[in-house]
């Protein structure tokens, strides 16, 4: 967990109207059951295509911070080349986006079939086991980087209130095409009105901005 020193400055949310933890948890246990059939295909096949693409494991590791700052290992299928990592500080400078997190249109570390992977957002498919061990929601704010929560504002630390999503308000209104602050006043908003119906709006919207690949890179 993060100190609590860091997490002290978070301003308690007004969270009357999201939906209890145990009915968000039936939700997401329960489309994941019945997507089964489809998903479990799916990830076989583009695990061979990772693994044919390029050197390197098949999935990234990467350690994330979650509900109430919590770490915790976020899983993903690699789209990067193996020094990714390695390079990361290189190119922080050239970054598309503004505001604390790092995003490049064209990031050299990207490999070809996850290019393909990023623009349909198939690289997150693995994270449904980080849903199943009760880490993310399907819905919520998109799990940050340890080194960007030690810089958040009080405001920014509010999107540690609830667990972090698959998809969310900021996922479906733009992505990285969308500024940090605006990320965090999205992702704010969700946690002070969410509800089970709101939820499965949000996955509905998703397959729509899957489509357009809107801020997808």
């Amino acid at each position: 967990m993060l100190p609590m020193s860091t997490l002290s400055c978070t301003r308690p949310l007004a969270v009357s109207g999201i939906a209890p933890a145990r009915h968000k948890r039936a939700l997401d246990l329960g489309l994941i059951l019945l997507a089964l059939p489809v998903i479990l295909p799916l990830v076989m096949l583009l695990a061979l295509a990772v693994r044919l693409s390029s050197p390197g494991p098949v999935l990234f590791f990467q350690t994330r911070v979650g509900q109430n700052g919590r770490r915790f290992r976020m899983v993903k299928f690699r789209s990067m080349y193996p020094d990714a990592e390695a390079r990361r500080a290189a190119l922080l400078a050239q970054s598309d986006r503004t505001g604390l997190c790092f995003k490049h249109k064209d990031d050299p570390r990207v490999t070809p079939i996850g290019r393909l992977l990023r623009r349909s957002s198939l690289d997150e498919l693995p994270q449904l086991w980080n849903v199943l061990r009760g880490e993310m929601s399907l819905v919520g704010p998109r799990p940050a980087l340890p080194e960007e929560v030690a810089l958040y504002s009080p405001q920014a630390l509010q999107r540690l209130a609830g667990l972090p999503g698959l998809t969310g308000l900021w996922q479906v209104s733009g992505r990285a095409d969308i500024g940090f602050d605006e990320m965090v006043a999205l992702d704010v908003d969700y946690l002070t009105s969410a509800s089970l119906w709101g939820d499965l709006a949000l996955i509905f919207r998703t397959f729509g901005a899957v489509a357009l690949a809107r801020g997808a890179y």
